[in-house]
This record gives structure tokens, sequence and C-alpha cells, in this order.
């Protein structure tokens, strides 16, 4: 199986920085099923490190990621698949943002290019966001008959509110800029292209030189405040996943995207 994630440990001050980086070399970065598996399994990966204070996430120069690999032979197996396979399947992308939110470690997205749609929700996973000022997000998921979910929905509504919520998901075809995902509170910084890694980093040394304990513990306060009702509001997502993915506009979706057109959704 081709390693599609490298880990990097002992970095910087006392070495408690780590990177994780997630390149297919492809341009694209698309994740796949197997891709989401290896960016889950690095993530469980720090569970019992305590040698490591902050882990750096990044893709490649041209792209953060590009979503769900719609052209992956697994994924597309998901047509074929009964509902009870459907749902099993369908809680890779949950498990993987699940597994970064979780962990003790301080994360940091180093963004380049474009994120799109699963990258989007595994950006927001993380603690903090860094993006190059020529990059941009976009969430296409409803462009494509589907929902968003991997219960993004919650952590998008406590870092840009409702409105801003509806705006990025429901507008599916609006790319959001770095200046605009700044000013919404979608990063934190904003930074010359190409730079985004660089000034990851940056900000890793300075958490990694405050005391681990006293971090760890912060940030699981902070975040069992701000996510205590998530799984309440999102408990379904997976199953209105499954729902819409049933759905004749979600075919219809999927095929104009591969066919480069202008979908036409009927409703049903």
């Amino acid at each position: 199986m081709k390693d599609l994630v490298k880990i990097e440990k002992g970095l910087g001050p006392e070495g408690r920085i780590a990177v994780v980086r997630f390149d297919r070399h492809d341009g694209i970065n698309a994740l796949s099923p197997e891709a989401m598996r290896q960016l889950t399994a690095a993530a469980r990966s720090f569970e019992d490190d305590a040698a490591t204070s902050v882990v750096v996430l990044a893709g490649n120069a041209g792209a953060f990621s590009a979503g769900f690999d719609l052209k992956d032979a697994e994924g597309h197996a998901r047509k074929d698949m009964d509902l009870g396979a459907l749902r099993r399947h369908l809680k890779l992308g949950p498990r993987l943002t699940h597994a970064w939110q979780e962990m003790e470690q301080i994360t940091i997205a180093a963004i380049e290019g474009f994120c799109i749609g699963g990258g989007v929700a595994l950006a927001v996973a993380l603690d903090f966001r860094i993006m190059g000022s020529d990059a941009h997000l976009r969430v296409p998921e409803i462009g494509l008959g589907m929902n968003m979910s991997w219960q993004s929905i919650p952590r998008m509504l406590h870092l840009i509110g409702p409105a801003r919520t509806k705006q990025a998901v429901i507008l599916a075809d609006e790319r959001i800029n770095a200046d605009e995902a700044y000013q919404w509170g979608l990063v934190e910084q904003v930074v010359d292209p190409g730079r985004a890694f660089d000034a990851a980093i940056e900000l890793a040394r300075k958490v990694a030189a405050q005391p681990p304990l006293s971090v760890a513990m912060t940030k699981l306060t902070v975040n069992r405040l701000a996510h205590a009702l998530d799984d309440l509001a999102s408990h379904m997502d997976v199953d209105q996943f499954a729902l819409a993915s049933l759905s004749e506009d979600h075919k219809e979706g999927v095929e104009a995207f591969l066919g480069r057109r202008k979908p036409r959704f009927r409703g049903r």
C-alpha cells in the first residue's frame, strides 16, 4: 500500500513539534478512503506521545486537499453498497475528523492552493488554520446533491456563526478567498503564497515553548465547552449523507461534475 501520509517528529524546541504531510503527488490531494485511513492512523499515533506538544498538518504546495475522491474505485463502489455497508463506509470521514479534533496536542493546518469539501472538514477539526493569500476554500457538497457531513457543520458554526456557515455551505459554487476566510474567522492567519507552512512552524514554536501539560489541559477544557452539544446536533449527519446519496439529485450532481457541466436538480 502506498504511503500517502508521512510523519516527522522531534522538531523545534526540545523536539516538541511534529509535522504530518499528506501528499499524493498528483497536484489534487484528494481524500480517497485509503488516504482517510492513513490520516486517521496518523492522528491516533500521537495518543500516547508525551514528547510532542504541537502537530502541523500540511498538504502540498498546490493543494491542502480537493476533498473526497469521487474517482477512487473504493469510493465509487459506494453506489452498489446496501444501506448497512454504506453507513459503515461513510463513517470513515467522521472518524478522521474526530481523531484530529480529539488529539491532545495542539494542531495547526498549513493551507496552500485550495482546500475543498472534505479538506475543509478536516481543517476545521484542527485548532488553528494558516492560509496562503492566493489560496481558497470551497464547500461543494450541496452542489453534488449531498449534505455537508463529518460533523463539520457544528465546527464551522463555532468558528463563523450561522449565517456565514449557511453561506459557505449552501452557496456551493462560491470560492472563499483567503481574505474572506480570515474576516469570517475560518482561518487565524493569512500569509504570503508559499509561506503557510513556515508560519505554521513559527506558531508551533511559540506553542511548544509553553508548559505541555497546561497547554493540553487548556485545549481539552476549551474543546469540551465549545463542542458539548455537537454530537447531539450532528449525530444523524452520516444517515443524512446516506439518504442524500440515494437521491436522483446526487446522481445528477456527480455526473454533472465528472462531465464538467451544470447540474439540473429536481428535488428527488
